[in-house]
């Protein structure tokens, strides 16, 4: 009887939630978590620690903060330890038949798909070859001789392998639609590249001078902010087509709130607010007297998160809010560097310009979380409604789409829960988050509101990528390792026209969700 007793009360057990502490995120990159397959992990040290009146304690110390925050530092950050430590105490053949034989299902699909295309073509060659081969009969019949270009056309080119082929349409490279069937066989791998080395663009050092444009519009940035009551509306105006990096840093802090309009009133604002921040560090964090202390991007990190979970209780430090700091630290470390992020060592900065970015960081930050705090409390509903609001209007702005997706059975919650909890930056180099970030700046509720309309315009933008996928695994792949590498401020602009262009039609006619 107490055996079943125990079973019954099994799903209650190490529920427990800290505030504070680090939840899976599943959807993302994590299947759901099995009970059953995870029971044999679980142990007593595991558990949070228990007050003499049975509640979990809180983490009112750097040390408890770090050891449940530890793992947002690692390169596989995404990886779920439960699973790797399950891995291990099953059977592996099992394991290893199960993979091969989803990986050997899906290139048989593929391998069908690739094989109809190449008869498709090679059959519309062959009639190309008939024609040609009629019109040169005709012509020998006439006495007419083939001119240089025509002979060119079919002369045989070699390859590197050394073969000959005779028409582009038999040549294995080149062709768009042999180079999308290459990608579909293999499974697509995006290296684990640091957030703060993609930072390079048009906005940024080691670029070619500005254009005509382009200092026009610093111009108009600086006639703004010259005045001694800066006009916040007509700076957003100028703000949604992107902010110059010279004039960036001020910008994004008077768009966010953390100074104010007026000219006078901003040096003072500052040295409070960097007073303020680090009397916390010093209320409440412990290291910086540490003899081998020294400031490194993880340290600093480490540092604004701690004071922001403290002043933040009801959520605490949730996974995907440290890659939110990385913008504006990146940022405001251009106001003292003029080379790349990615080559400076942030320890060679004079102490003084360390501190004032790392507590800038640290209010910005808050400013952004303070709109959308409700995606990280617990069970995030902020983010559980906006993935239900993308997937009604997709619904609604590609009908083909969603019912794809529908029918091979992908919920919007398992690959849309990261665009709304890390704000897509996971999907965009960081160059890319950057200029997104300019529009949300300027834009009302840019963060909380406008990312939904972006997150629409992102998702139907892979249309025909989404629609050339045939099962469950291709979408996933496609969905949770889409080619942004290489974007940069214009992709990201049209982006953005497409959001807005949603946004009109939607945001005030709630009703058009809706049949």
């Amino acid at each position: 009887m107490s055996t079943d007793g125990n079973k019954k009360q099994f799903w209650k057990r190490n529920t427990a939630k800290v505030p504070g502490s680090i939840q899976h995120v599943y959807g993302a990159q994590h299947p759901p978590f099995d009970p059953l397959l995870h029971a044999n992990l679980i142990k007593a040290g595991n558990k949070p620690q228990m007050t003499p009146g049975g509640k979990p304690k809180k983490a009112t110390t750097f040390q408890e903060f770090e050891s449940i925050t530890s793992d947002a530092w690692d390169v596989g950050d995404d990886d779920d330890e439960l699973l790797a430590m399950a891995a291990q105490n099953l059977n592996i053949e099992v394991v290893m038949e199960t993979a091969n034989q989803v990986i050997e299902n899906h290139s048989k699909q593929q391998e069908k798909q690739r094989q109809d295309d190449a008869d498709t073509s090679g059959l519309e060659h062959r009639e190309e070859e008939e024609v040609h081969e009629e019109e040169v009969e005709e012509q020998e019949e006439e006495g007419e001789e083939s001119t240089p270009e025509v002979l060119f056309a079919f002369e045989p080119s070699p390859l590197s392998d050394g073969r000959l082929v005779k028409s582009l349409s038999e040549a294995p490279i080149g062709s768009p639609k042999d180079a999308s069937l290459h990608r579909q066989q293999s499974l697509p791998h995006r290296p684990t590249i640091p957030m703060v080395a993609r930072i390079a663009d048009q906005n940024t050092s080691g670029t070619p001078a500005m254009t005509e444009r382009e200092a026009s519009r610093l111009d108009k940035f600086k006639q703004v902010l010259a005045g001694p009551n800066t006009d916040l509306e007509e700076l957003r105006k100028l703000s949604w087509s992107g902010i110059p990096r010279h004039v960036r840093p001020i910008t994004w802090k008077l768009l966010s709130g953390y100074l104010p309009a007026n000219t006078e009133r901003r040096e003072s604002t500052l040295q409070r607010k960097r007073q303020e921040y680090f009397g916390f560090i010093e209320q409440y964090y412990d290291s910086r007297n540490d003899e081998h202390h020294q400031d490194t991007y993880r340290q600093i990190f480490e540092r604004i998160l701690f004071i922001w979970a403290i002043r933040h209780p009801a959520s605490g430090y949730v996974q995907g809010i440290n890659d939110l700091v990385t913008p504006f630290f990146v940022v405001y470390v251009f106001e003292y560097i003029k080379e790349e992020v990615e080559n400076f060592d942030v320890s060679s900065l004079q102490e003084a310009a360390l501190r004032n970015i790392e507590a800038d960081s640290f209010w910005c930050m808050s400013k952004l979380l303070d709109g959308i705090q409700d995606n990280y409390t617990f069970a995030q509903p902020g983010i559980q409604r906006k993935v239900k609001a993308l997937e009604e209007l997709v619904s609604r702005i590609d009908e083909t789409v969603h019912v794809h997706m529908q029918q091979y059975e992908v919920e919007y919650l398992q690959f849309a829960f990261r665009w709304m909890n890390n704000l897509l930056m996971r999907e965009l180099p960081l160059r890319c988050t950057i200029r997104l970030w300019d529009t949300y700046q300027a834009e009302p509720e840019g963060f909380s509101h406008f990312h939904l309309y972006v997150c629409a315009a992102f998702l139907v933008r892979w249309r025909k990528e989404i629609l050339d996928e045939r099962d469950f695994q291709g979408l996933m792949i496609l969905l949770q390792n889409l080619p942004t590498m290489h974007w940069g401020n214009e992709e990201v602009s049209v982006l953005l026209a497409e959001a807005y262009r949603l946004k009109f039609a939607f945001a005030d006619a709630p009703n058009h969700y809706k049949r």
